[in-house]
């Protein structure tokens, strides 16, 4: 049984990895969501929520590169029109199991074949919240055509 002493150690140990890479998909935006939405409690914020969920949705479902959701992230933050004041971000509901897959079973494979964990793991986080896909989609198309 893992801790969460030591599962925030492999998340710190991957994002350590990840930011080490250099690499210009920047997989470690797909970390950062896997892990956000997967600790998402009553105390997150809603912000925080939403991004992890359209990342984990733009690069599961979309095949977006990190470099592509942080782009997104990017321009969501950004106030629409003059004078706009903070932008109200969605609630979703949080899902009862978070995923099969952890960063701790990212970290048990060898180096070479990690990315493809992360990707598993992202996918296993988005399937868990798989009663706010609809909302997700919705709340994407809505504000990314903005």
């Amino acid at each position: 049984m893992i801790t969460v002493k030591q599962e925030q150690q492999h998340r710190d140990e991957l994002m350590a990895w990840t930011m080490s890479l250099s690499d210009p998909t920047f997989v470690h935006q797909h970390v950062v969501d896997a892990w956000a939405a997967q600790h998402a409690d009553e105390h997150s914020k809603p912000i925080g929520v939403a991004f992890a969920l359209i990342g984990l949705y733009l690069h599961v479902e979309k095949r977006f590169t990190g470099r592509e959701v942080q782009r997104v992230h990017m321009r969501l933050s950004q106030p629409h029109g003059r004078g706009a004041g903070r932008k109200e971000w969605p609630r979703f509901q949080l899902p009862r199991q978070r995923g099969g897959v952890t960063v701790s079973d990212v970290m048990a494979v060898p180096e070479s074949d990690r990315v493809a964990a992360i990707d598993r793991w992202c996918k296993s986080v988005w399937d868990a919240w798989s009663d706010s896909h609809e909302h997700v989609r919705d709340w994407a198309a809505r504000d990314l055509r903005e």
